[in-house]
């Protein structure tokens, strides 16, 4: 399945790529930790600011009924990209790590107490792993971590031997942002409700690669950002059963999320409003809603396809870099790929190559239990995006291989 535009049309809505950086044209490989985003976005956004700006379900005059009405049908554009049942389930937040700190705090606060268990993976994000270490530290709880091998891949039969009358939630991330492993996430949810246990999924890396549908996921909480899915900073998304929501109190107090206020009592609004305290972030709910619009109408599976080829011919021509460790083989990524070149440290490596114009992450991925699997202290993260082409995959096994002759 091919895009419906050619490749230099797509990339004429991003206008920062054709920045140059160092006197050298910009080659932005760091799209797992933010991606551009189209000018249609950036448009939408500025429109918003200029024309429309008012604060949501707030005021009875024009501007405001006019920013609700586009507010809403945001949240409607998010339940369908995602196939959320409804839309009461869809929660805008500031983004994954708040979405799972919300979570994490509500959830803990009514259903976890001393001596209960958290199981999450070793392969997590720290936005998935310390929200739940420190819901442990005040209940008194603890975490079960699910290994996996060299290869990247999760030991689903140890997974599922945690299990106890004490499992209270498990917490996992979709894809892993260091190996680009895609977890079996509709595995993982089938045997924790055979315990009667929900599931959390990060999906922070996996919802700009192709199709989410948390409706045949069957997960009960899904969290993402939108500036990972070409869409603003500051902006996310948790969606959450409506019967977990119902049940669960409030992370945060004020605003929206109040039906009524004495000095004695608070009664809670009706879903989605109870979890979104305050003015929200209504700017960035709308030019999500149109990232998203922009990338559906790309194609959700044209989209991914180009960014396996470019997987695959970056897996290969790194791999034929003398001394070359990739970290992450497991079969079915996502588009990133993990490696040292030699002993060379990578944050050498990464400012080299940045003088090329290539930008790529260095370091540990805000995921040190990774690192510490693998007995190193980081890795160079080149992550694809469908606007990458395919002369920018060249350059970088060119600029790595320079990298390694040049530490020889």
């Amino acid at each position: 399945m091919k895009l419906p535009r050619s490749i230099e049309e797509i990339r004429s809505d991003f206008p920062i790529l054709s920045v140059k950086v160092h006197d050298k044209p910009l080659i932005y490989l760091d799209n797992g930790a933010t991606t551009q985003k189209p000018v249609q976005v950036l448009q939408v956004m500025d429109e918003l600011y200029r024309t429309a700006n008012a604060n949501v379900h707030r005021g009875v005059h024009y501007l405001s009924d006019i920013v609700s009405e586009r507010y809403e049908a945001a949240r409607e554009t998010v339940r369908a990209f995602i196939n959320a049942p409804k839309r009461e389930e869809v929660i805008f937040t500031a983004g994954t790590t708040a979405s799972i700190n919300a979570v994490a705090f509500s959830f803990g606060e009514r259903f976890v107490h001393e001596g209960d268990e958290i199981i999450i993976s070793g392969m997590e994000h720290h936005a998935n792993i310390v929200p739940w270490q420190m819901l442990c530290e005040r209940k008194g709880s603890k975490l079960r971590i699910i290994p996996f091998s060299d290869q990247g891949v999760l030991d689903l039969e140890a997974y599922r031997s945690m299990f106890t009358e004490r499992t209270r939630i498990v917490a996992v991330t979709h894809a892993s942002n260091v190996l680009g492993t895609i977890n079996p996430v509709k595995e993982i949810v089938t045997e924790a409700h055979r315990h009667d246990v929900p599931v959390l999924i990060d999906g922070a890396q996996s919802i700009q690669h192709g199709i989410v549908d948390v409706a045949d996921i069957g997960c009960d909480f899904f969290a993402f950002s939108g500036h990972k899915i070409y869409g603003p900073n500051g902006i996310g998304v948790l969606y959450g059963k409506e019967k977990w929501l119902n049940e669960i109190p409030p992370y945060q107090g004020g605003g929206d999320m109040v039906a009524s206020v004495t000095f004695e009592k608070t009664t809670y609004n009706e879903l989605p409003f109870k979890f979104e305290a305050g003015t929200t972030n209504f700017t960035g709910a709308i030019g999500l809603g149109t990232a998203l619009d922009y990338l559906t109408a790309l194609g959700r599976e044209a989209v991914a396809e180009r960014e396996q080829a470019l997987l695959a011919q970056a897996t290969g021509g790194l791999s034929s870099v003398s001394g070359m460790r990739i970290y992450g083989t497991a079969p079915g990524k996502v588009s990133l790929v993990s490696f040292l070149p030699g002993n060379i440290h990578p944050y050498d490596a990464g400012m080299i190559l940045d003088k090329m114009g290539i930008a790529v992450r260095t370091g540990t991925h805000c995921a040190q239990p990774v690192m510490d699997r693998y007995g190193i202290t980081g890795t160079i993260r080149a992550s694809m995006a469908f606007y990458n082409t395919e002369e920018e995959i060249d350059a970088l096994v060119k600029g790595v291989r320079k990298v390694t002759e040049m530490f020889a």
